[in-house]
Order: structure tokens, then C-alpha cells, then sequence
């Protein structure tokens, strides 16, 4: 993997024209040497280069140091050798003076007034880091670890130790960045603009991590803008406050080397993926007195907690949604504004760290929900970043979300392009995840999309295809999939946009799933309606199989389903509380035997009876009841049966992989169908979605033999009322339906069968 040049590097290859001005004159040592107007901007806080007038520059006999100190009455130069210079007060909080020696030195500066004395060191006398390959890299688009250049990053520069801080605003007249270290004043830590491409930066020696900051912006307008946090900042303080803050660089020392290997050389494709997906901050929460309804769990206590639940009920990778920092709990992370900073309510980065790495030796993957569908406008935002359009597309016709009353970003701006794919490449780069769920990616497709005539802006061919998303979209699954072999990128897309899981050279999106959005609304219609009347709905459960292999399917049910009155998938079933989880129960393991990988929200896997919100922690308590307890046991049943028979996940997304044994049963609402992998036992599966049991059931089978029951819905040690075949049936070879066996089978009432041939 490439890597782009460090500061030092960057810095070294071409001086900065800010560094060797051109020797100045002075009509008398320390006195007169800047232009009133030039003092008048910086006490002001207008002053586009300070660079240029503050620090060390040389002039006729030695060398000018300049000062601006707010509140000092006095300011002395502690030139290194021993040297003081003092320098003369021009007014308006500015001084200056003349020392024979010539530059380089370096040197600290005293200021005093009645209150006392403070010393610093002179951000203004430091040379700068970045270089022209960090213009050009970003102008191009082409920077792939641009969160290395810019952000805050704590190191030592020209010898001293403190933090670089650095910031693409190419409109803004001045760019400030501000803390407690220097009492939020924009004044005072003014930054250097690089003409070439926009970037801000500035050294300020003495700083260490744990330092909380932002940008003070003069914008393209003329009027100061609310303070932004950093737009690659690592780290953000805790909502209500919205502060960037100063991280250590990283120096986790990981432990899944064995994982990562391994996942470099699995086909997801053909690999069994069962994925739990979880909203950390109400999956469970701490008793805490003064929370009513309980604290975050730290990502170490999640550590400790979540990973063994789902390792226990043999899911194989864990879905977050958003961790990225969002000021509102409300929105679940679907409305970042941190996008590189994982979330502080569960704790700092390497907590983070350590949970994807417990993770991985527990044998869990980490697939992350990533949002650059949306953009939030919180002022302290990218929003009008500089004070105009920047990350957001200038025209509201392409640049505002009338769904979410949200920013779009503009995607064929290639600054801004490739700022999201840096930002997709990060989370696998430096936290090891092993996918992303994009999320809402029809909204990013589509110009008209959630838009009435007139209020869509065409593309150059007059149609409604935004070609700019369409590129982003390939080129970051491109990236990543170059970069990270065996991670994922999934896309949450729900229309019927060709070759959303193709390869980009066939034409495709590129991504290596999407979620079956037909298939999860065809199938809750069903599962919703009495079973009386589902015989007129049976084509809801067949339809997916016409399409089924057109694309990398995910099976999700996901934190859509059971929100906004949506109520839980248990709320779902009609009938009484037996029926209910007998249905459930059903619909999973249909859910389990249907071609696609499998996704499951946190709560559905025990029943969880209220809708889900995320004020507050799942209703674990259920787990002491018996249908609770099933459905919960059958979850774990079903994940081990789905990874230890090839037949069920080898060709999820092939159709060589499923067979029809009869899908036109509808008058008993009955479905059967086989699974196959090569080199594996096939695998016959059976539901019957009605209360009616089924004693004599006929089915073909692909051979005749005995056929043992590895999985019966009906079992009493799911709560059901133990109905079935005592443990297999006898398939005689007598043809039936296009197969040259068949056998008759008992199957029970709001009940799945799953049958394999026995080979003794």
C-alpha cells in the first residue's frame, strides 16, 4: 500500500514561499517596520496572511521579530544563546523589534502586564509542513490518506514538540483555530493559506493530546462564521458540545493478524454470513441513578457484553449502525458530522479500537452503517463550511434533501469526492472493520429523487441519473476492495438500479451486496395477514425467487422494520401469543433456508414486544419467559445450521444453488425447496404457514434414502407442540414434481422442516 509523505517530507521537497521572503526595509530598529494597515487587520482579526508580517524576517542588518499578544503591555524576544530582545509596542497589541542576528534561530516570547507574566513559544516563527504534493494530491482528488495531512496531529516540528493543525477552506478571507490554550480568540492563532489549493495551516508548539479546539472562519462574505469543528478531527467532545479534540497518533497494537489473513481469502459470497445488527447505545445500558433509564455501555464494556451474546448465538459479523460523532440522538448516527471520529458516548478512538479487535479474535466480523447520503446542516458542520458551498452542491436543486431537510454533497467536486472516499478507506484503514453499509444509496442514484417536477435539475443527457454519484460509488468500492481484500461494501438500495452488486468493469456499482428491500416488504405483507387469507397472497413469497441471483442479496430485517409504528417483528404475527411466536418462528427459518445472507436487528431474536427506541435498553427481561426463550434458542439453532451445511450459504447468491420442490401450493399455503452446494448434502426444506398440520404431506426429494430432521420449528424446546417426523422420513424412489424420489412427511402446523439426506 502506498503512502502518501509525511509532514516532514512534504515540507522538505519545496520550501513554502511564505518561509524566504524577500529581506525587508526599516527605517529604524524596531520601530516602523510593519504597515499600520497590517496591524490594523491583525488586532481586527481580519488579516488574511499573518505569516507575512509575524514571527522572524529578515531585514537589512539582522532580523525583525514581530508579536501580536492581546493584553500584554510589555513583550520581550528569549532568543536561544541567552539573547532578550525587547520589543517596542506599535499599539493596538502589536511589537516588534530588530536583533543583528540573522535567521534561523529560535526563540520564546515573554509577555507581561499587571495581571503577570506568560511565555510561549512563537507559532509564527515555525516554517510549514504541508507541500505542493498536498496541493496537488487534494486539488486532484488523489490523496488517499489525507487524514494523515490534515486534521490535528500532535509531533515535533523543527525540534519542538506541539500539535500541527490543518484545514481546506478555499473561499474563507482568514481561518483561525481556537481552544482553551489560547482563550477561544480568533486573533491569535491565525492560520497560513496555501494559495494552490485552499488548505489552512499552522504549528502550535506546546500543545499536547486532550486539547479541545475548532476553526474560527472569516468567511467568503466577510462575516465570521460559527465556530466549525474539524472536518477530519479524530475525536469529538461528548453532545451537547460539539469541540474537535487533539488525539494521540495511534499506537494500538492489534491482535487480529489471524482474522485479517483469514478474511483475505474467503469469498463473502460463498461464505455463511449471518449478521446481527445492533444500535450500541440501546442494545443494554448500565444502571446509573441519575439516568433513569440507564448509561451508555463503553465500548470495552460492549467489548465484554455484546461480542459473546452474539458469538453464543452464532452470528458471524456484528452491524453498527453509524458510530460516526452526530450531535442528536435521535437520528441513530444517520446524521454525522464527525465522519472520522468514532462516537464519544461509548469512548475514545482506541476503545473503539479494542472492541473491533475483541471482536475478531472472538471470530465476529464489523460491518459499520456509513451515511454520505447525508449531510446534516448543524452549524458547527460542514455546512457552508468557508461561508459558501463547499462540501454541499451549490444549486438546492442537486445540493438540499427535501426528505431530511439536509445538505447533499457534491460529488463531482473531486475535493469533496475523495474526502468520502478517504473517509470509507479510514474506518478499514485504521479500526480494521471489515465492511459498510451504505446507507440510502437510491437517494444518492437518483436527481429526481423524493422530487416534484421543476424541482430536479437534469443530467447532461436529460435524464435523472446523478453520473457524478455514480462515479464516487465505483471508484470508492473500487478502492476498497483494491486496498482491503476480503472486506465488504454493501449497499441499502431499493430500487431496481441495474447491477448495484456487479463489478464496475461490467458496468456495475461495484458493491459486493445489497440489501433485498422486495423481498423483506413481500414477505412482512404475508407474515402480517391471518393465515386465512394468506392462500390469495402465496405469490409474495414466490416472487423473490424470480430476481433472487440478479444480485448479491442481504435478507435484512433491519431497525426500519420496527420503528415509526412499525412495531417489533413479534407485533408483526397475527393471532394469539402461541401463534405469534409459532409464525415467528416459521419466518425465520424461511428467512434462513431463502437464497441471500442474513440480517437480524437486535431484540427480533428473542421477541421483543415493544417497538424499538433508542432511549433506552431492549427488553431483556422477556428472556425469563418460554416463547421467548424458544425463539431465542431457535435463532442460535439456525446460525449453526446455516454455517455447518455448505447447502445453505455455499451458492446464497448462484442459482445452481436452489431448487423448487413446489411453489404452487398455495391453496395450503405450503412451500418446499432444496438448497445444494457442490461437494455438500443437499438440503430439503418445508413451511407450512397455516395452523393447519399437514400429517401426509407428499414432496419429491433428489434421492431416495432416509432423511433426517436437523431442524423442526414446531419443537418443543421452541414452544412448539412437538409435532413432526421422529427424527426423519424414508423417501422412496417414486417420482414426484420433476424429482426421482419422494416420501410423505408430517408437517406441522405454523412450522418449518429442514431434512438432509443421512449418508449411514
Amino acid at each position: 500500500m502506498s503512502k502518501s509523505p509525511t509532514r516532514a517530507q512534504g515540507a522538505k521537497k519545496t520550501a513554502d514561499k511564505a518561509a524566504k521572503p524577500a529581506a525587508e526595509k526599516i527605517t529604524k530598529p524596531g520601530v516602523g517596520g510593519a504597515p499600520a494597515g497590517d496591524i490594523s487587520a491583525l488586532a481586527g482579526g481580519r488579516h488574511a496572511d499573518p505569516f507575512a508580517v509575524l514571527g522572524p524576517h529578515a531585514v537589512t542588518g539582522g532580523t525583525i521579530i514581530r508579536a501580536h499578544a492581546p493584553g500584554a503591555k510589555k513583550v520581550t524576544a528569549l532568543i536561544e544563546g541567552g539573547e532578550t530582545l525587547a520589543l517596542a509596542s506599535r499599539g493596538s497589541d502589536f511589537f516588534e523589534g530588530v536583533t543583528p542576528r540573522a535567521k534561523p534561530f529560535a526563540y520564546r516570547l515573554r509577555a507581561e502586564n499587571a495581571g503577570g507574566a506568560w511565555e510561549w513559544d512563537d507559532p509564527y516563527r515555525f516554517g510549514p509542513l504541508l507541500g505542493p504534493l498536498d496541493d496537488h494530491l487534494l486539488v486532484e482528488g488523489a490523496h488517499l490518506q489525507l487524514y494523515e495531512r490534515l486534521g490535528a496531529h500532535a509531533l515535533t516540528h523543527e525540534g519542538v514538540a506541539g500539535v500541527h493543525f490543518s484545514v481546506w477552506a478555499p473561499q474563507a478571507q482568514r481561518v483561525s483555530v481556537v481552544g482553551d490554550f489560547n482563550q477561544w480568540d480568533g486573533r491569535r492563532h491565525v492560520m497560513r493559506k496555501r494559495i494552490d489549493s485552499g488548505l489552512w495551516e499552522i504549528f502550535v508548539p506546546e500543545l499536547t493530546p486532550g486539547v479541545f479546539y475548532k476553526y474560527e472562519i472569516l468567511g467568503a462574505t466577510g462575516h465570521i462564521l460559527p465556530l466549525k469543528a474539524d472536518p477530519f478531527g479524530q475525536q469529538q467532545q461528548l453532545r451537547p458540545s460539539t469541540a474537535s479534540l487533539v488525539t494521540p497518533e495511534p499506537t494500538f497494537a492489534w491482535g487480529d493478524a489471524e482474522w485479517l489473513n483469514a478474511r483475505a481469502q474467503t469469498d463473502a459470497r460463498r461464505a455463511a454470513m449471518s449478521i446481527y445488527e445492533v444500535h450500541l447505545g440501546s442494545w443494554q445500558r448500565a444502571y446509573d441513578p441519575e439516568e433513569p433509564d440507564g448509561r451508555f455501555l463503553s465500548y470495552d464494556e460492549l467489548a465484554d457484553t455484546l461480542i459473546p451474546y452474539a458469538k453464543n448465538l452464532g452470528f458471524t459479523h456484528l452491524e453498527l449502525l453509524p458510530v460516526s460523532e452526530h450531535p442528536l440522538d435521535a437520528s441513530w448516527g444517520y446524521q454525522p458530522v464527525g465522519l472520522y471520529a468514532p462516537t464519544s458516548r461509548f469512548g475514545d478512538p482506541d476503545g473503539f479500537r479494542r472492541f473491533v479487535d475483541r471482536a475478531h479474535r472472538e471470530g465476529l466480523g464489523i460491518i459499520l452503517d456509513w451515511v454520505p447520503a447525508h449531510f446534516p446542516v448543524d452549524a458547527h458542520g460542514l455546512a457552508y463550511f468557508d461561508g459558501a458551498a463547499l462540501y454541499e452542491h451549490p444549486d438546492p436543486r442537486r445540493g438540499f434533501h427535501p426528505d431530511w431537510n439536509t445538505a447533499i454533497y457534491d460529488f463531482g467536486r473531486r475535493e469533496v469526492a475523495n474526502f468520502l472516499c478517504v473517509n470509507a478507506l479510514y474506518w478499514f484503514e485504521q479500526f480494521h472493520v471489515d465492511g459498510l453499509r451504505v446507507d440510502a444509496v437510491a437517494s444518492m442514484l437518483y436527481l429526481d429523487y423524493s422530487r416534484k417536477p421543476g424541482e430536479w435539475l437534469p443530467n447532461e443527457r436529460g435524464g435523472n441519473e446523478n453520473f457524478d454519484a455514480v462515479a464516487f460509488l465505483q471508484r470508492v468500492n473500487e478502492l476498497v476492495y483494491a486496498r482491503y481484500p476480503g472486506a465488504m461494501m454493501i449497499a441499502e438500495e431499493s430500487t431496481a438500479w441495474p447491477g448495484v452488486s456487479h463489478p464496475v468493469y461490467a458496468g456495475g456499482l461495484g458493491f459486493g451486496f445489497k440489501w433485498n428491500m422486495g423481498w423483506m416488504n413481500d414477505t412482512l405483507r404475508y407474515i402480517s395477514k391471518d393465515p386465512v387469507y394468506r392462500r390469495w397472497s402465496h405469490q409474495w413469497l414466490t416472487f423473490s425467487l424470480l430476481y433472487a441471483f440478479s444480485e448479491n442479496f442481504i435478507l435484512p430485517i433491519s431497525h426500519d422494520e420496527v420503528v415509526h409504528g412499525k412495531g417489533p417483528l413479534i407485533g408483526k404475527m397475527p393471532g394469539d401469543e402461541w401463534r405469534r411466536f409459532a409464525n415467528a418462528r416459521a419466518f425465520l427459518a424461511y428467512m434462513w433456508a431463502h437464497p441471500g445472507k442474513k440480517l437480524l436487528f437486535m431484540g427480533q431474536e428473542f421477541g421483543q414486544t415493544s417497538e424499538w427506541t433508542e432511549t433506552r435498553a431492549l427488553d431483556w427481561h422477556l428472556l425469563q419467559y418460554a416463547p421467548h426463550q424458544g425463539l431465542s434458542r431457535l435463532v442460535g439453532d439456525l446460525n449453526r445450521l446455516y454455517r455447518e451445511h455448505p447447502a445453505l450459504h455455499g451458492r446464497d447468491c448462484e442459482g445452481d444453488g436452489f431448487q423448487w420442490i413446489d411453489a404452487d401450493d398455495a391453496d395450503n399455503s405450503v412451500l418446499s425447496w432444496v438448497r445444494r452446494s457442490p461437494g455438500a448434502p443437499t438440503v430439503a426444506f418445508v413451511v407450512n404457514f397455516t395452523p393447519v398440520p399437514r400429517p401426509d404431506y407428499l414432496i419429491g426429494l433428489p434421492q431416495a434414502g432416509r432423511w433426517r430432521e436437523i431442524l423442526n420449528t414446531d419443537a418443543a424446546v421452541y414452544g412448539g407442540s412437538g409435532q413432526g417426523n421422529l427424527g426423519g422420513v424414508t423417501a422412496h424412489p417414486h417420482p414426484h414434481r420433476n424429482f426421482p424420489a419422494s416420501a410423505r412427511v408430517n408437517a406441522p402446523p405454523l412450522a418449518a422442516l429442514m431434512l438432509i439426506l443421512d449418508p449411514d
